[in-house]
């Protein structure tokens, strides 16, 4: 089964070439597919880092890659602020046609990952800062911690550590929706959020 395009009629007409895929889709702007494949290369490194780092034995070693984890996902932390700023200033094109199920769980699934990939890093500073320590970030300053308190600092590592299986759930759907549309309906979904291919633009 193969999906049409969007024919979301004048609005994407009126889109340069560039801003239109092959198939006729509304393109992501370039700001927006920069900043989505910025974040999805830093989830894919903040996870194997947190799971490298549990597993080491407490040396420097172990040090290093906690740092390196905390600094990812704090920088994860303000690459979502600034995906929603800018989601706020320039809206998603229109979703392409398809069942109004399948189209809500995306929205949802979205929704919630920009929620998970707040609560994430907000939850892992706390968790950090609450054991009354300052946190280097990326060893170029600190991230100044707060008064301790065990009792708090259990809590966001409860938050932490759950919300770890709702980020491989929700990346997974995210993924599985992803190859659905590739793959089954074949309506060049994914080419909304990747660069021009096809040298349309070029000569401008």
């Amino acid at each position: 089964m193969s999906g049409s395009p969007i024919t979301a009629g004048k609005a994407a007409t009126a889109l340069p070439a560039t801003y239109v895929t092959a198939s006729g889709l509304p393109r992501y702007h370039p700001v927006s597919q920069a900043l989505h494949w910025l974040s999805a290369a830093l989830v894919l490194a903040v996870l194997p880092l947190a799971w490298v780092a549990i597993s080491l034995p407490p040396t420097p070693a172990k040090g290093s890659m906690f740092v390196l984890h905390k600094s990812v996902g704090l920088t994860i932390l303000a690459i979502v602020v600034l995906r929603i700023v800018w989601r706020m200033i320039r809206p998603a094109p229109p979703d392409p046609q398809a069942p109004r199920l399948l189209t809500l769980i995306g929205r949802v699934n979205h929704y919630l990952l920009y929620a998970i990939f707040l609560i994430m890093p907000i939850s892992g500073y706390l968790l950090s800062a609450l054991s009354g320590r300052d946190m280097p970030y990326f060893w170029l300053f600190t991230v100044p911690g707060l008064p301790k308190d065990d009792a708090a600092q259990k809590i966001f590592e409860a938050i932490h550590v759950f919300g770890q299986w709702l980020v491989y759930a929700l990346v997974l759907l995210h993924v599985a929706g992803t190859v659905w549309h590739l793959i089954i309906r074949r309506d060049g979904l994914l080419e909304r959020m990747l660069p021009v291919q096809d040298g349309r633009g070029s000569s401008r």
